[in-house]
């Protein structure tokens, strides 16, 4: 069937976890604007990409070939051919009319690279606390912004403008997933574009059994790193190398973060593009402004 939202692909990776890919799906086949979807899938080895060609016959499915983490995101915005590409996770999925809204978001906006929308974690509906810091941002807003201006997202719940992504390079392979929107989120801005936030666009997304806590929160640790050395200048990475490390919950988890930031510091030598001036001061904005409060569960159905 020919999608109804023309405007929009929705691209999302995946790697063995073929029933969080089957549910997702069929939530998104149920929006009234379903989008064209291309599911890339880094490397499964329990038959994902047979059973979703089965299953979904219209989904174009790409097999990476191996585990290219979040990377795996380029290849289907390299794929997709309309002007706005929606990230799903593979345990996330967009409210019924959110992909129409954010595409003519983007129709009025011509400097939005990306817009982050909420997150509701759950059958309860509790809001993911990072929207309540993304909606609190101090950095100003420019006039015709359609939210508040961001130096980060998230990727599961985020619609892009697709020359913009390309431009920029899209994700780094090296940071896999946990932490990766920040340098292209940087890269975004120091080219700028804006990255803002939309409450009007909301996620639904149910946490797959199959994440480790641990393994992630290493990742996270060393991707934190890497983003603050690739870009920010040397007093500026110094400042904020301290900042993380004085805010971390130190356990093995983080130290293997550490060590293996460390490990990559001749790669982020080579690799090193420092940001401009003002986007550098904008980060220092961010990591200055106090955290705003959590908030209770949204009142409302699930979504899809």
């Amino acid at each position: 069937m020919d999608p109804t939202e023309p405007r929009v692909t929705g691209v999302m990776i995946t790697h063995n976890r073929g029933g969080e890919v089957l549910r997702t799906l069929e939530h998104i086949h149920r929006l009234p604007d379903r989008p064209r979807v291309i599911l890339v899938d880094n490397g499964s080895s329990d038959g994902t990409p047979a059973t979703v060609r089965e299953r979904f016959p219209g989904v174009r499915v790409i097999e990476a070939g191996a585990n290219l983490g979040a990377a795996g995101r380029n290849l289907g915005v390299a794929e997709a051919g309309t002007p706005y590409v929606a990230f799903f996770d593979d345990d996330s999925w967009p409210d019924p009319g959110c992909l129409r809204h954010a595409a003519g978001t983007f129709d009025t906006c011509p400097k939005l690279a990306l817009l982050s929308g909420l997150v509701l974690v759950g059958p309860a509906n509790h809001e993911d606390p990072i929207c309540a810091e993304m909606e609190a941002s101090p950095l100003p807003t420019e006039p015709g912004m359609p939210g508040p201006a961001l130096l980060g997202f998230l990727a599961g719940a985020s619609v892009v403008r697709r020359d913009a992504v390309l431009a920029a390079g899209g994700f780094e392979p090296r940071f896999q997933v946990g932490g990766e929107e920040e340098v292209l989120a940087a890269d975004l801005v120091s080219a700028g574009w804006w990255v803002c936030y939309d409450r009007a666009y909301v996620v639904h997304h149910h946490p797959s059994p199959r994440r480790s806590p641990d393994r992630r929160r290493t990742t996270v640790v060393r991707n934190a790193l890497w983003a603050t050395w690739l870009r920010r200048s040397i007093p500026g990475a110094v400042r904020h190398t301290a900042r993380l490390a004085a805010s971390w919950e130190w356990d093995a988890a983080t130290l293997r973060g550490v060590l293996a930031a460390v490990a990559g510091v001749p790669w982020v030598l080579r690799n090193r593009r420092v940001i401009p001036r003002h986007v550098d001061a904008a980060l220092n904005l961010l990591t200055a402004a106090p955290r705003p409060p959590a908030r209770p569960p949204v009142p409302r159905p699930a979504g899809g």
